[in-house]
Formats: structure tokens, sequence, C-alpha cells
């Protein structure tokens, strides 16, 4: 049995994604066609329990506190899956987080 080998560039006329397959039809990774996808990020810094009467009484300039602190470790979701672990820091007076974890999924 002979073995064929090349390529197909394939198109997705209604989107615009285009992509190569070899032969047997899988597809190779072209990431171009991603990079300006946009994707929603969120991080959870923290939680807290008021009451409705506390919370009627906030505030402009009042500090909600929660019960993490700078340095715990905090989950980082794309598009509301978690993909990643982090840290919270202070950087000049922004709040971020540093990425320590990357979450592979095996599944």
């Amino acid at each position: 049995m002979a073995k064929v080998t090349g390529s197909i560039s394939a198109s997705d006329g209604d989107h615009g994604a285009t992509g190569l397959f070899n032969v047997t039809g899988d597809r190779e990774l072209d990431l171009d066609i991603i990079y300006d996808v946009p994707v929603k990020i969120s991080v959870i810094l923290g939680k807290t329990k008021m009451t409705i009467g506390q919370l009627l009484r906030m505030e402009n300039g009042n500090v909600i506190e929660l019960e993490r602190k700078v340095g715990e470790v905090v989950d980082i979701r794309v598009n509301d899956r978690v993909v990643a672990r982090g840290e919270i820091v202070i950087v000049d007076e922004n709040v971020g987080v540093t990425l320590t974890e990357i979450i592979k999924n095996d599944q």
C-alpha cells in the first residue's frame, strides 16, 4: 500500500478561519487565526458577608474588607473555566495577580 503525503489548505468562508490539514484530516496548529479572538478573564479576589443594613449605609470611599490577603492563591478563569492559579499582588496602587500555575486539562 502506498502512503500519500501532503497538505490541503482550507478556509471557513463565513468566518475567515483558515488552517492546514494533512491528508489524514488532522488539523495542524495555526494559532494566527485566534490571536484576535476576545476572551473574558476573571479573578475573584475575595468575598465577604454583610447585612442589608450595612450595605445600605455604604458611602463613597468605604472599604469592603475581603477574607483574602495579598499573596494568597486565586483561580484565574478564561470564559468561566479555571485555566491557571496565581497570587494576589499589589503593584504601585493597583491590584494584580502573579501567574503561578497553568492548569492542564487532560480530558
